[in-house]
C-alpha cells in the first residue's frame, strides 16, 4: 500500500474576515443589483475567514483575463514552492529522491504547467516523471492521491509528490450577479497544498517517523447527463462558475450510494469509518452528504472547520484537512478513513486510508 509521509498547506499573506470580503464585492456590485441578497448568501455560508492571492483592495471589476492569469502564475509559483519545501522536509527526503510529481490545479492556465515551471526552483530532478492535470475541480484532491497510489504500485520503490495550487479569488467575476457567482464569491479561498507519499517497496514505508496514513483503495464515478451541472464557462472574460442547484440532491442520491458500494467491498460500512476527510463543497453540502450517510453530527467537524477557518480551496480542501487531522494527533492506530470529493463531471472521488 501507499504509504503518506507528509502533508503541508500554505496560503497568501492577505487573510481577511468574511464580513469584510463580503461588503468589498458589495462595492463592486452593479448599479441595481440586490446587495442585501449577496450579504444573505456570504452569510450562510459559514466561513470566518479566507487567504486571498491579492490585497483586498485591488479586486475590482476591471481585471481581464491575461492580467489575472499572470497574477495566478506567479502567485502560484511561490505557494508551490513553499508547500513542496514543507512537505519534503516534513518527510524527511530530498527533492531529487521524488520520482513522480502529479499536479493539479482549475483556477488558472500554465504551459508550461507549474510543476515543470517548479523543477528548477525547488530541486527536483530534471528527469522527474510529471502528470499535469486540469479540470478536476475540487475532486482533484482526492483523484490526486488515488492516482498517485495507483501510480506507485507500479513503482513500489520510488516516492512521489501530489501538488494542489487554487486561486480561486482570481476567477471570480466581481460584477456577475448570478447565484452560482455569488455563492462561489462567498465559499472559496486561495491555498496550495502538497503531499508526500512512497510506494510499498521504499525504505520509508513502514518506519516510525512517517506518521501518515496508508492508502488502501481508491474510487472515482461519473455521473451520466449531469455535466452542465459544475464547472467553468470559459470565454473573454476568463472562467466563470458554473454551479447547478441541483448538485445538494444529486449528493444525497447519488453520492451516498458510491460511499456506501465502495465500502461495502472492502466490508466496511459509514459507520466503521473512524476519520472522515470531506471537501467542504459547502455547508449544505456537507448537511446534506452527513444526512444521507446517517452520519454523527461530529463526523464531518475536520471539514466544517476547514470551511470555517480558509474557505473552500478547491481541490486543496482535502489536503488541507488532512494536515490538521494529523497535526492534532495522528488517529489511533488502526483508525480507518475516507477521503472524499466531488466535481465537474459531476464526479465522485473516494480514498480509503489506514492508519
Amino acid at each position: 500500500m501507499t504509504r503518506v509521509l507528509s502533508v503541508r498547506s500554505v496560503f497568501p499573506p492577505h487573510r481577511y474576515p468574511q464580513a469584510q470580503i463580503t461588503e468589498a464585492l458589495v462595492r463592486c456590485l452593479p448599479p441595481g443589483a440586490d446587495a442585501a441578497l449577496l450579504r444573505r448568501v456570504h452569510a450562510s455560508a459559514r466561513v470566518g475567514h479566507r487567504h486571498l492571492a491579492l490585497p483586498l483592495e485591488r479586486y475590482g471589476p476591471d481585471s481581464d483575463f491575461g492580467t489575472t492569469n499572470a497574477l495566478f502564475l506567479r502567485t502560484a509559483l511561490e505557494l508551490g514552492a513553499e508547500a513542496v519545501g514543507g512537505a519534503l522536509a516534513g518527510a524527511g527526503l530530498a527533492a531529487p529522491e521524488i520520482g513522480l510529481v502529479l499536479s493539479t490545479t482549475v483556477t488558472g492556465l500554465a504551459t508550461p504547467s507549474l510543476e515543470a515551471r517548479l523543477v528548477s526552483r525547488t530541486g527536483l530532478r530534471p528527469g522527474v516523471r510529471r502528470v499535469p492535470l486540469f479540470g478536476l475541480g475540487c475532486a482533484a484532491g482526492a483523484a490526486g492521491l488515488g492516482m498517485l497510489h495507483e501510480q506507485l504500485a507500479g513503482r513500489p520503490g520510488q516516492a512521489a509528490l501530489l501538488l494542489s495550487t487554487e486561486l480561486c479569488s482570481l476567477t471570480l467575476q466581481p460584477t456577475d450577479t448570478s447565484m452560482a457567482n455569488l455563492v462561489a464569491g462567498a465559499l472559496f479561498g486561495d491555498g496550495c497544498g502538497a503531499l508526500v507519499a512512497v510506494g510499498a517497496e521504499h525504505p520509508r514505508h513502514d518506519g516510525a517517523g512517517g506518521g501518515g496514513p496508508w492508502v488502501v483503495d481508491a474510487r472515482g464515478r461519473l455521473y451520466p447527463g449531469t455535466e452542465h451541472l459544475l464547472g467553468w464557462d470559459i470565454g473573454h472574460w476568463g472562467l466563470r462558475m458554473v454551479l447547478g442547484r441541483e448538485l445538494p440532491g444529486l449528493v444525497g442520491l447519488h453520492v451516498a450510494e458510491e460511499v456506501e458500494s465502495f465500502l461495502a467491498g472492502h466490508d466496511l460500512k459509514p459507520a466503521d469509518i473512524d476519520v472522515w476527510i470531506c471537501h467542504p463543497g459547502g455547508p449544505k453540502l456537507l448537511d446534506v452528504l452527513a444526512g444521507s450517510l446517517g452520519l454523527p453530527g461530529h463526523a464531518l467537524a475536520a471539514s466544517r472547520r476547514s470551511l470555517a477557518s480558509v474557505g473552500n480551496l478547491s481541490s486543496a480542501s482535502v489536503l488541507h484537512i488532512l494536515g490538521a487531522v494529523q497535526a492534532a494527533g495522528p488517529p489511533a492506530p488502526g483508525s480507518t478513513g475516507l477521503m472524499l470529493a466531488f466535481g465537474p463531471g459531476f464526479a465522485s472521488e473516494l480514498v480509503l486510508l489506514r492508519w
